[in-house]
């Protein structure tokens, strides 16, 4: 929020202030229905139906194996939400034809595209269908183990993640200096690799590099022995069910060719940050480097906040906090990283500091290299 906005809202009666209010989270929750939507139509394979169009209500159920009453409203929903246009009407009958713009395949429907965000459904269920645990857990004052969001947040935060990883990991690893290096060979510690895409798309960016991938979730870390094995890439990428502070483990498995540990979304999460940096600290070969890209934030916290960091604090209370605390009750950060806190933890680990790589342009994430 502007300053001068700020300024105008402070001139409001109470009165106002409260429809205002009422009136914006109105309006979320349209988002949010509409988000489901969304995640139906994913669900359901409809969008990359659609996008063979123009196609009628009549061809849509055909082709998905739906009722055609539930074609009809889904599609003058996705009409009415801006998804997808209307291109003609049949005034006798009423029917109508529909079409999925290619800027909207890309959104919606092409999963390996970076403007990809048809999955953000899946998130929104994965914390939503948690909640009761939470609510649980704020009066106990424990965790929720990550596992119990379940698929649903595992598949909508990979799938989110999967075409930034696909496209850019390269050109990422190439603003920390270390793309030449890996480019002869070595190896690559994924920390908190998830799903795995980020560890596909780091062998694939370096095919004479070895990339250990390890994550705590011990489903997530079976999903992405799959991945890889479907990729063709279990020769060069090693999947670890673990804590990526446990040096050790990683020791016995990376050796002692360690160019990058490379760090996506997951520091925020870990319940031993300072632990994970010392060990990544003492597996580096000499030049190496800490690759972490981690959520976009104000250096101070504003009040109120942009869109994204409201996001973040949204999700870092329905689930980066309780799934954090699951693993440690000793730093229970949340998803919001700011820049001092980022520093002090390296800092603490052995490093010298943490570079802001200004030249790394991602909607959501800021990267740093924290180099040996």
């Amino acid at each position: 929020m502007s300053i001068t906005q700020t300024n105008q809202t402070a001139e409001l009666t109470d009165e106002q202030r409260a429809v205002l209010l009422a009136t914006r989270i109105s309006d979320q929750f349209t988002g949010a229905v509409e988000v489901l939507t969304v995640e139906l139509g994913r669900r359901l394979g409809l969008y990359d139906i659609v996008a063979t169009g123009p196609l009628s209500a009549d061809t849509l159920a055909a082709k998905a194996g739906i009722a055609r009453r539930y074609a009809e409203e889904w599609l003058d929903q996705q009409a009415a939400a801006g998804f997808v246009d209307v291109v003609e009407t049949d005034f006798r009958t009423g029917e109508r034809t529909f079409v999925l713009s290619p800027a909207r395949v890309a959104v919606l429907a092409d999963h390996d595209s970076l403007a990809f965000v048809g999955a953000l459904g899946s998130l929104l269920l994965g914390v939503a269908q948690t909640l009761p645990a939470v609510a649980e857990a704020y009066t106990a004052g424990t965790g929720v183990d990550y596992g119990e969001f379940g698929d649903e947040l595992r598949f909508g935060l990979s799938a989110t993640n999967k075409p930034a990883y696909l496209h850019l990991a390269r050109s990422w690893v190439e603003s920390a200096g270390l793309a030449d290096r890996l480019d002869r060979g070595g190896v690559i510690v994924d920390a908190g690799c998830g799903e795995g895409w980020s560890s596909i798309a780091l062998a694939t960016a370096f095919p004479n590099a070895r990339v250990v991938a390890i994550d705590l979730d011990e489903e997530s870390a079976e999903i992405a022995r799959r991945h890889v094995e479907a990729a063709g890439l279990s020769a060069r990428i090693q999947v670890l069910h673990g804590n990526a502070a446990d040096t050790d483990l990683l020791r016995r498995v990376a050796g002692d060719d360690v160019v990058l540990v490379t760090v996506f979304e997951a520091l925020h999460d870990m319940g031993e940050p300072i632990a994970a940096l010392t060990g990544f600290h003492d597996l580096l070969a000499d030049g190496g480097a800490v690759l972490v890209a981690d959520h976009v934030q104000e250096d101070a916290m504003p009040s109120p906040a942009e869109r994204v960091e409201r996001s973040q604090y949204a999700m870092s209370v329905l689930h980066c906090l309780p799934a954090t605390w699951a693993e440690s009750d000793r730093v229970v950060n949340g998803t919001v990283l700011r820049v001092g806190t980022l520093q002090r933890w390296v800092r603490e680990a052995g490093f010298a500091g943490a570079e802001h790589l200004p030249a790394l342009e991602h909607p959501m994430w800021r990267f740093y290299s924290v180099g040996k």
